[in-house]
């Protein structure tokens, strides 16, 4: 880049071009939740039919569109700062240059050199003529060390700071033409393709474009204060807030994985970012999948005549071998991930709310991470926070988003006048069995904490949200309780209350072995059981084994808590629609406790 094109440059014409990207991601964004929450939410809840349902996918498609705008546009904003911010830099240096040498009676040329005046050194009796210079880079030291030579020895004392100019003056050009070099070939490949589908290709660009931006941007971000290490939700939430509105849609957009997992930022911030990483993730995955060679025929007759009369080939023992565990683990994750569009896709039947999506990652610790709510809970008067047990999975989520929804129905159904937010948080390495594995307190114990952290970062995006803290409520299942009970007692005794009530459904103990211990009074403490067999060797096996301090569990009266009355007739029947069981959790966390059914 010469001289003059550096000079004309004005990197603000950009930085307004990023906010007229970054509006339009924005745009989009709305555009996106208009066509999500409000036209295909109303269908839903009020139409039915082939041409209903026809509209429905016809919505779907224009909403993934624009989730695919807004998350490139987001990212074009980003380069845009990045190749600015880079251009101010070299600009600054070359202003500072020329104004240098100006005021030490040299002149900058067009192309770059630098003339200086005849003068003459101390002890010399006439002036050495003046002349012109051009500069060179400070990357080669030789050429460094020969200059300051040059300038020791020649007799014009402006010789030696017109070379420092002009070698200043160059820096700052190759300073801006590596700058532009970078960012063509990354601005360029931002460009969408020309046709109105996004296919899992597309998603998988945007990956490596994100990959491409936070590469070139690293000065421009570097320049963002990042997040403090290790922080709490209340100094994530401080950082947060301490961006300015540009700043925070750059970090979202090159950083989205961060910004989805961090406790204590608004929930429509973190659903955002995790919105993007699963689009992206499903269609590498579906990308992955399709790569996988077709399964070849599993049995041929036995070619000795003899039993069996069919073997397993060679080739599908080969297969196996090779792609087998690899396909069902692709299926699995991709299983659990439309479980999630489809969530996303049932917003408005039977007015059911929003989702958000407050954590996703397909492998995060093992069994994937989900963290889903219905409805915000930034600002809901009530949330219930329900933690799976057993063998949860983002495989297995389909069945467990629909008991949070059954919950929040029937919430709602005790408080239509009230707004109620249900959440499925699976954050931790569940159990993958029975025994050994759930009758061990080590996952209890390594993911209570978590969700305490979790809970924490609620209060302070719901008092961030509108100064108040919703109504509460905590609810394990199974070995779900034991996540809970280990939670409650996370923390130290300066946190502020991280939840009023607490419901434990065939809990086989919570590590404590009295409900005072959760940090609430007994009377906010509840839990049912099954009549069900295998709901009391749950219970009792709890008990015997350990996880029960003192070989106490919440159905015990001398636990000191509120046993509900259930009509579970199995460990797996408690959250069944029209139940009494569910009837009395919903109560709980709608704060009717006058409705729930004692025992």
């Amino acid at each position: 880049m010469d001289l003059a094109t550096l000079k004309a440059l004005k990197p603000s014409e950009f930085e307004n071009a990023a906010d007229a990207y970054r509006a339009t991601a924005a745009m989009a964004e709305a555009a996106k939740d208009t066509v999500d929450n409000q036209i295909a939410a109303g269908i839903r809840n009020r139409l039915a039919g082939a041409t209903a349902e026809a509209a429905l996918r016809e919505l779907t498609a224009v909403s993934k569109n624009f989730q695919y705008v807004q998350t490139e546009c987001g990212l074009v904003s980003t380069a845009l700062n990045g190749f600015a911010f880079d251009m101010a830099s070299a600009r600054r240096k070359l202003e500072a240059a020329i104004e240098d040498a100006r005021a030490d009676r040299c002149t900058v040329h067009a192309d770059g050199s630098v003339g200086f005046p005849a003068g003459r050194k101390p002890g010399e009796e006439k002036d050495a003529a003046g002349g012109t210079v051009t500069g060179s880079t400070g990357s080669d030291p030789t050429a460094a060390a020969l200059e300051r030579q040059a300038a020791n020895i020649h007799p014009n004392p402006y010789y030696g700071v017109a070379i420092e100019y002009a070698d200043r003056i160059a820096d700052a050009l190759r300073e801006a033409t590596e700058a532009d070099a970078k960012w063509e070939p990354k601005l360029r490949a931002l460009r969408a393709d020309d046709d109105l589908a996004v296919s899992n290709r597309d998603w998988t660009d945007v990956t490596s474009d994100r990959d491409g931006v936070a590469e070139a941007a690293d000065p421009y971000l570097d320049s963002i204060e990042p997040p403090p290490k290790g922080a709490t939700p209340e100094e994530s939430a401080a950082w947060w807030k301490s961006l300015t509105p540009e700043q925070q849609a750059d970090y979202l957009a090159v950083h989205p994985n961060a910004i989805g997992s961090m406790n204590g930022l608004p929930s429509d911030v973190r659903d955002d970012a995790n919105r993007m990483v699963l689009d992206e993730t499903r269609a590498k995955y579906q990308l992955d999948l399709n790569a996988i060679p077709k399964e070849p025929v599993t049995y041929a007759p036995n070619a000795n005549g003899s039993y069996p009369a069919a073997v397993v080939t060679a080739e599908w023992r080969q297969w196996n071998d090779k792609y087998g565990g690899r396909k069902a683990g692709l299926e699995g994750a991709l299983k659990g991930m439309e479980a999630i569009q489809e969530r996303f896709d049932r917003t408005g039947e039977k007015g059911l709310p929003e989702a958000y999506l407050l954590g996703f990652d397909p492998t995060g610790l093992g069994d994937g991470k989900i963290i889903l709510a219905n409805g915000n809970p930034d600002t809901a008067d009530h949330v219930g926070v329900w933690v799976p047990g057993t063998k949860a999975s983002l495989e297995s989520t389909r069945g467990d988003l629909g008991r949070t929804e059954g919950l929040w129905s029937t919430s709602h159904q005790l408080a239509p006048d009230q707004k109620i937010s249900t959440i499925l948080w699976l954050d931790y390495n569940a159990p993958d069995n029975v025994a050994p594995q759930a009758t061990r307190g080590e996952y209890a114990e390594e993911g209570g904490p978590r969700l305490h952290d979790f809970l924490e970062g609620n209060r302070v995006a719901q008092q961030a949200a509108d100064g108040t803290r919703s109504h509460t409520t905590v609810l394990g299942h199974s070995y779900g309780s034991t996540v809970v009970g280990v939670s409650a007692q996370s923390g130290t005794w300066q946190d502020l209350k991280a939840a009023d009530d607490y419901v434990f459904a065939g809990s086989p103990g919570v590590q404590a072995d009295h409900a005072a211990d959760l940090g609430v009074r007994g009377d906010h403490v509840w839990a049912m059981g099954a009549d069900g067999w295998d709901d009391r060797i749950v219970r009792e096996g709890g008990r015997f084994l350990g996880l029960g301090d003192n070989g106490s569990i919440p159905t015990d009266d001398s636990f000191g808590g509120n046993i509900m009355k259930s009509d579970a007739h199995s460990h797996k029947e408690f959250y069944e629609e029209d139940s009494l069981s569910l009837l009395n959790q919903a109560a709980v966390i709608a704060g009717r406790y006058s409705k729930v059914k004692l025992e």
